[in-house]
């Protein structure tokens, strides 16, 4: 069997997996550890509920655009290969490599997390916080290099758990009757300088917990039907999405106040003391472990198909290409997971959230980008399925994208310097491999 042949991924993945991943791969974190941090920032009940709306509304529209990309172009790596089509080898490659930093952040900072949960669980073990979060990881590459298979049986059990179980949190915070929403005072100045910031330092909290929300297609060309599968999938998987994490912090606010909330790191754990006494903020952990768990098995599937694409157009070693029987694209799996490790060792998870959520709105904005550049400059490409409203929705997804990234960059100056010294290095190393595949 010919190299290029031994090294093709398997056409094994479905619409319900799709779904899955995109579940999985969204909720978790964000939605158990940020409703504190925004509701000290923005100490308003209907301006909170209305920036969650916002962030999904503006994943929604970015569903959209992504539906036509992935089926026009169905090739591992997702945003990369759309945006080198659009504009050429260097922004293909700068932005596939901020794709795959910002998808190869969270198995790390996922992998701490758990293990700061289990240590809630299981004080005795306060010292052994990050071998804990190694020993996770490496069970989850023993499961993957088992092949696809297993990775997809078991990101769609966990996936399909991990909501009956928010669903199962909401029911039980509206059931409970013992906390009223507040009344908040409202500061007449609504454009002040501080709120203005704790907006938009909300909405990259926000924008970090939606993201996912395009994790099918990283797996586009192992799908078995992706002219189908994709727009289903992206669609009913972000709206779902939307609607449990609105969901939750209504749920969240109809037990505890806002002011209760803004002093909270995990909130459903506070919730749940509140509804279930103390034994139900033990078993809301357990379910956010296992929640992030789902979202763990789907963040270690993406970052080998990103690079495995960057490899296969010499953007990486010629070996990041190497697939094994089970479909696993093996050697990127394991140079991930040790820069999985070496985050492990050295990150926390504000400093990791805030970068990947920078990140994804740079690679977003470019995708949007080339979507209005292929419809002009390739309008023959086959294209199983097209965005709706094109272009004002696409034009719209840009415009939001451009307003985040600038508002981040007020909220955030220190994440926008690494950004632009990535990409400074960037430019010569990128002249350094074209030499090296002529």
């Amino acid at each position: 069997m010919s190299d290029s042949k031994k090294n093709q991924l398997k056409k094994t993945l479905g619409l319900s997996f799709n779904i899955a991943v995109l579940i999985g791969g969204t909720i978790g974190v964000g939605i158990l550890r940020t409703p504190g941090t925004i509701a000290g920032l923005l100490d308003n009940y209907w301006l909170i509920i209305a920036c969650w709306l916002f962030g999904g509304l503006f994943v929604l529209i970015g569903a959209n655009s992504y539906a036509e990309l992935a089926t026009m172009l169905p090739k591992a790596g997702g945003s990369y290969n759309y945006i080198k089509r659009a504009f050429g080898n260097y922004a293909g490659f700068l932005s596939g490599w901020f794709d795959y930093i910002t998808h190869a952040i969270p198995p790390a900072f996922y992998c701490i997390v758990i293990s700061e949960y289990i240590i809630i669980l299981f004080p005795e073990l306060a010292n052994y916080s990050t071998v804990i979060a190694i020993s996770l990881l490496v069970a989850f590459v023993l499961l993957h290099l088992s092949g696809v298979k297993n990775g997809s049986a078991f990101q769609q059990i966990t996936s399909f758990l991990k909501v009956i179980c928010f669903v199962c949190l909401v029911v039980a915070c509206f059931m409970y009757s013992g906390v009223k929403v507040p009344v908040i005072q409202k500061d007449n100045s609504f454009f002040q300088i501080g709120l203005l910031f704790g907006i938009f330092k909300s909405l990259q909290l926000i924008i970090g917990t939606y993201n996912g929300w395009n994790s099918v297609c990283f797996f586009a060309e192992e799908n078995d039907d992706p002219g189908k599968n994709i727009p289903r999938s992206l669609y009913s998987g972000v709206l779902l999405v939307i609607t449990i994490y609105v969901l939750l912090n209504l749920a969240f606010f109809h037990v505890l106040s806002v002011e209760t909330i803004a002093k909270s790191n995990l909130a459903a754990a506070d919730v749940a003391n509140i509804i279930f006494g103390k034994n139900g903020a033990v078993i809301v952990i357990v379910i956010s472990i296992f929640s992030l768990i789902s979202i763990l098995n789907a963040f270690m599937m993406i970052p080998p198909r990103i690079l495995f694409g960057l490899s296969r157009d010499g953007f990486f070693i010629e070996k990041g290409t190497q697939v094994n029987k089970g479909g696993t694209p093996i050697v990127a799996l394991l140079v991930s997971s040790l820069f999985s490790l070496f985050l492990i060792c050295i990150g926390s998870f504000e400093v990791l959230f805030s970068f990947a959520a920078f990140t994804s709105i740079i690679v977003w904005g470019l995708a949007y980008f080339s979507l209005l550049k292929l419809r002009t400059t390739e309008p023959d490409l086959p294209r199983p399925y097209r965005s709706k409203f094109h272009p004002w929705l696409t034009i719209l997804a840009i415009v939001v994208s451009l307003a985040l990234l600038l508002g981040f960059i007020y909220s955030d100056p220190k994440g926008f310097g690494i950004i632009v010294v990535i990409t400074l290095i960037s430019y010569p190393l990128f002249l350094v491999l074209k030499r090296r595949r002529k």
